[in-house]
């Protein structure tokens, strides 16, 4: 299992929500590229990038930030938030990123994420956020009644590399992750899934990894508090 750490982006700077919630933002520090650049020294083998204020926005907007990770770290990087557009995802490529994660969009527009799937393979993901198992979207301002599972497998036949189920009411609250939820949705579908939204202990990552199906955890604040040791839970999972 990839343990994944977080780079949220709001304003350039690096910070963690309290459940989504904009006006609730701890900053970490105020340099993103810096911050991967330590993430990559530690031994991760990916980072995860969210652009906060794009995912309101509905468009790039720490794209500076981004750029300069990109051109700091030899690591992949994955990255949601304001990408709803085959123009964004192919400039996001081009620009040296590994994957693109799809949210709102696979909502509103699911036939874009399957040509974004196509024309650009293994480098598409979608995210589903989720508050009581229904997708949330733009930025998790809007509750949908689309639920979980049934989006997911929607995209089963789509080629797309991940999915990334977020629990909203566990992010950043460093209570623990959806354990049981995010392991039946790795059981209803094919597609690798990868876990964020209170993974903020090493048996949090354990429990995650002892599942059996769960590709990969996602996270941030918990790293930044100090209480999930990099090193210790890179090496955890290597064993």
């Amino acid at each position: 299992m990839i343990l994944y750490p977080a780079i949220d982006l709001k304003d350039g700077q690096c910070v963690r929500l309290l459940h989504g919630e904009m006006n609730k933002a701890t900053v970490f520090g105020d340099d993103p590229a810096a911050q991967a650049a330590k993430f990559e020294a530690a031994g991760c083998e990916w980072v995860h990038l969210v652009d906060l204020n794009g995912a309101f926005a509905g468009a790039p907007v720490n794209a500076a930030a981004v750029e300069a990770i990109l051109a700091r770290i030899t690591v992949p990087a994955q990255l949601g938030g304001g990408i709803r557009d085959m123009a964004t995802i192919a400039g996001w490529i081009e620009k040296g990123l590994s994957r693109v994660i799809l949210g709102t969009v696979a909502v509103e527009n699911p036939d874009l994420v399957r040509q974004a799937a196509r024309e650009f393979p293994g480098k598409v993901a979608v995210g589903i956020d989720a508050r009581n198992g229904r997708v949330a979207t733009k930025g998790w301002a809007e509750e949908t009644d689309v639920m979980v599972t049934d989006l997911a497998k929607s995209f089963e036949d789509a080629g797309v590399s991940a999915i990334i189920y977020t629990d909203i009411m566990r992010d950043g609250a460093m209570t623990g992750p959806n354990i049981e939820a995010t392991e039946a949705l790795a059981r209803a579908v094919s597609i690798p899934v990868i876990a964020s939204g209170g993974v903020s202990s090493l048996p949090d990552l354990i429990a995650l990894r002892d599942t059996g199906v769960i590709a990969g955890a996602i996270s941030g604040r918990a790293i930044y508090d100090g209480a999930l040791d990099l090193t210790t839970a890179l090496a955890a999972l290597k064993a």
